[in-house]
């Protein structure tokens, strides 16, 4: 594969106003309350169903940074096996490959499992934050932006 189209920079000076609008539809579940670790665990997860390597890397990189353990953030793409998921983590992972994948829509077993950990309210605005990533994705995907950079420790 070649290299980057455009990189993410280019977006944010290209169409200012759309990017501001999905920025800001971006932040509205954290502000409602939403765990921000469950949230980059999400984030991390459709990215890696879309195959978005800007996505990934990002929310990996946030996800480190919100202190989410290293085991967790590997194991998030094998979720159902890995012992490290609360129920309610599990949950809005079933619901995030449900609504990236879209196959056969939300089943009523994952719906109600997602209910059952999340209240009406969370889950609407679960449900934009997983809604949200899949547009960035599409368009990491689109113009094959390049993933950052690990920032390098000092003592490194």
């Amino acid at each position: 594969m070649s290299h980057a189209r455009s990189e993410y920079p280019d977006f944010r000076r290209q169409a200012p106003e759309l990017y501001e609008a999905i920025l800001a539809v971006s932040q509205q579940a954290a502000k409602a309350g939403l765990d921000k670790q469950l949230l980059e665990l999400v984030k991390i997860r459709a990215s890696q169903i879309n195959g978005c390597a800007f996505c990934v890397q990002h929310h990996i990189l946030m996800a480190e940074k919100l202190g989410v353990s290293a085991d967790r953030i590997n194991l998030v793409v094998v979720w159902r096996e890995a012992p490290q998921f609360t129920s309610r983590e599990r949950a809005a992972l079933a619901f995030t490959e449900a609504l990236t994948k879209l196959e056969g829509g939300v089943s009523d077993e994952v719906y109600d499992q997602a209910r059952a950990e999340f209240s009406e309210t969370e889950l609407v605005f679960l449900t934009s934050a997983i809604g949200v990533i899949n547009l960035w994705n599409r368009y990491g995907v689109a113009f094959r932006w390049t993933p950052a950079e690990r920032p390098v420790r000092a003592g490194s």
